[in-house]
């Protein structure tokens, strides 16, 4: 009896854990550049290739400081997370981030960036 037991919880185990498995674990990427690595990591990213939701970024806008438009662009939404081996002008892929970032001390200096921020995870 007891072996029937054991056997019947090792199938339910074995079972939803398959389950589990079949989940959509896949992530969507995107290709980004690190467009402008502002003071006080007030950067802005463009977004090179992907669908992403329009809403979350802007079609157009303008640097203030250089004049210089860009096109599909966003502010950096979780500066903590962002490794510090991406310089400006260095090109990267991505996924959106909706969980909790890091916390850390960010100076408060000011450099124009686009109005929307959207949070990201760098991927390999």
């Amino acid at each position: 009896m007891k072996k029937i037991i054991l056997f019947s919880l090792l199938a339910v185990l074995l079972l939803s854990n398959s389950e589990c498995s079949k989940k959509n674990t896949t992530v969507t990427r995107y290709k980004g550049k690190l467009e402008i690595a502002g003071i006080c990591m007030n950067y802005t990213i463009r977004l090179l290739e992907g669908n992403i939701d329009t809403s979350l970024i802007m079609a157009n806008w303008v640097d203030e400081t250089t004049n210089i438009s860009y096109t599909n662009v966003f502010r950096l939404g979780n500066p903590c997370d962002f490794p510090v081996s991406i310089k400006q002008g260095d090109e990267f892929y991505f996924s959106l981030f909706t969980g909790k970032g890091k916390q850390c001390a960010v100076c408060m200096a000011y450099y124009p960036t686009p109005p929307k921020a959207v949070s990201i995870k760098i991927e390999d």
